[in-house]
């Protein structure tokens, strides 16, 4: 392989692969470098990045198109790069440039090479779609020199320097295409999420969005009638969202709260929802007590409390026995029975009060049935 003498031009921004058309800003050492290539007649010289460690190992050829000025007012070059070249040692040459031996580096197509750049360009085509890029996609279709297509990454903007300098270092085609797939593979796949976090934000939003109009619609419509807004609507939402619950009782709670919002104070059906709300907002979920089963203490609090109604007495005497006996059999969590969860056919909220001060209850379980579909009051 001949090498030749090229001055080289450094830059630090941006990575110059082969086949790309680029524009540069000049200073006083690439101004020099592009000077020495237009005097040495055929306007060729070595881009190279500029690495703070080290120098690059590899470089590309590039020819000088045209040299002007930016809009600015400072100076630019157009470079059109051609070839990879390996960076050798450095030699003398005309000017303040610097110059250095270039080995031209000749790209070896393999069929997997081949298989690769297909692979390569399917994933390219799905990132432009998702831009929406039709022109570009056309220009990709009609690439065909697997080193091409590799090389093309350096207009990727997905891409950053530091890989886009690895491309530039590496000279074999098949090891490019195989590590671009894989950023590629993982460039599509963080953008999949990003989009799919993206579209839950804005449902959400359009969902907070639209109910904060209907909302609004639906006091304007209340205002108009002369209705306001039911008495402490805004009171229970503000509860049920900071209350403690599980997430099943607290979407029944918002319905509930919902439906209180939509209907009027002259409504009846208010009342009961503030009625059910309150009861299900004020159960005490965290407080346990253990059950008392000392039989003798509770007949004679039955004794005390009651004349008569020997029956009824016996029949709760047993019932706590049969619990003691099980607690003491290790049977205690096993279908355990529940006292004043349900009223009992015929007895008082009273007798309901008493049963749960006898078994060492601070209070009786409330009881709270859901209303059934069509329910009035």
């Amino acid at each position: 392989m001949s090498h030749t003498s090229l001055p080289v031009l450094f830059v630090a921004d941006i990575v110059v692969l082969p086949g790309m058309v680029v524009s540069l800003e000049l200073d006083d050492a690439s101004h020099a470098a592009v000077d020495a290539a237009r005097a040495g007649g055929d306007g060729r010289v070595l881009v190279a990045p500029r690495l703070e460690d080290r120098y690059a190992s590899h470089g590309v050829i590039a020819t000088v198109e045209r040299v002007g000025r930016f809009s600015s007012g400072g100076p630019a070059v157009v470079l059109k790069a051609e070839q990879r070249g390996r960076i050798g040692s450095g030699v003398s040459g005309p000017g303040a440039a610097l110059w250095v031996e270039v080995e031209p580096v000749e790209d070896h197509v393999t069929e997997r090479a081949r298989e690769l750049a297909e692979d390569y360009k399917r994933l390219v085509v799905a990132v432009l779609q998702r831009r929406e890029a039709r022109q570009v996609i056309d220009r990709v279709h009609q690439m065909s020199d697997p080193s091409a297509i590799a090389d093309a990454a350096g207009y990727a903007p997905y891409l950053s320097s530091d890989r886009k300098r690895e491309l530039s270092e590496n000279p074999d085609v098949e090891s490019r295409l195989e590590t671009l797939i894989g950023w590629t593979r993982d460039h599509l796949a963080e953008a999949e999420v990003t989009d799919k976090i993206g579209e839950d934000v804005r449902e959400g939003m359009e969902k907070s969005q639209r109910e904060f109009l209907l909302r609004q619609q639906l006091a304007a419509i209340r205002k108009e009638l002369g209705e306001g807004e039911p008495e402490g609507a805004d009171d229970y939402r503000a509860r049920v969202e900071a209350a403690d619950v599980p997430d099943a009782v607290r979407e029944a709670l918002l319905r509930e709260v919902d439906k209180l919002e939509r209907s009027s104070d002259q409504s009846p059906d208010s009342g009961w929802i503030r009625t059910w709300l309150d009861t299900v907002l004020e159960l005490p979920r965290d407080v346990t007590t253990d059950d008392s089963t000392d039989i003798v203490a509770a007949r004679a609090v039955l004794d005390a409390d009651h004349h008569g109604l020997d029956e009824v007495k016996e029949r709760i005497v047993e019932y706590l026995a049969v619990r003691a006996r099980r607690a003491e059999r290790g049977l205690q969590g096993r279908r355990r029975p529940r006292l004043g969860c349900r009223r009992p056919a015929g007895r008082s909220a009273r007798r309901r009060e008493d049963l749960a001060r006898r078994v060492g209850r601070a209070r009786a379980r409330p009881q709270v049935r859901p209303r059934r579909p069509g329910w009035r009051a």
